[in-house]
């Protein structure tokens, strides 16, 4: 049985953990694209879309490999959030999202030769309840400002959610069970390790 080259079309420290937990080698090269929101872009068309396009950058150089992307928003209120610019912009996120439910949409996206299939994991997220100190440390432990909707629910972030219904691994970055899925849809093989 031939093992697979992968490719992962991120720099996300956590998409890399979740392949590596489910025993899958893989190279990381990072896609470099403009992931601006597109007047009137519905939000998981959007999260989609860049998904598929971090692998189109990566696949039209690496026709060997398997390519893998994700791309992961938070929605409330029908409003994408995406990374913080600076601690003010993380605080009025984490307030807004305080004690309240929100939409965490991850796209991924698989490319293998000419082959490219994509699909959308969401998932409902609702926090606890938080007041301005709670949400001021959490802030100066530095997490939230490289995060979507400014929260990392693999790490510190895991003590302000109350309740996740759907794919835990989705609201980290990577919804495994929808990549194997994908994967198996193009003909590759996953048997807990490597890709055939």
């Amino acid at each position: 049985m031939t093992t697979l080259r992968v490719i992962l079309a991120s720099q996300s420290p956590r998409r890399r953990e979740l392949l590596q937990l489910i025993g899958v080698p893989h190279e990381v090269a990072p896609a470099n694209i403009d992931e601006t929101l597109l007047p009137n872009e519905d939000p998981l068309a959007h999260c989609e879309r860049l998904a598929r396009e971090k692998v189109q950058a990566i696949a039209a150089t690496a026709s060997d490999a398997v390519v893998i992307g994700s791309d992961t928003i938070v929605v409330i209120d029908g409003e994408v959030l995406g990374k913080p610019n600076d601690a003010r912009e993380a605080a009025i996120m984490l307030a807004r999202l305080s004690g309240r439910e929100h939409m965490v949409h991850t796209a991924v996206a698989v490319a293998r030769g000419d082959t490219l299939l994509s699909g959308v994991e969401s998932v409902k997220v609702r926090f606890r309840p938080l007041d301005a100190p709670t949400i001021e440390a959490y802030i100066n432990t530095g997490e939230p400002l490289d995060k979507a909707g400014a929260y990392g629910i693999q790490g510190y972030g895991a003590t302000i959610v109350e309740r996740v219904d759907g794919d835990y691994f989705a609201v980290m970055g990577l919804p495994l069970g929808r990549l194997i899925g994908l994967l198996s849809k193009m003909g590759v093989k996953y048997q807990f390790g490597p890709l055939s």
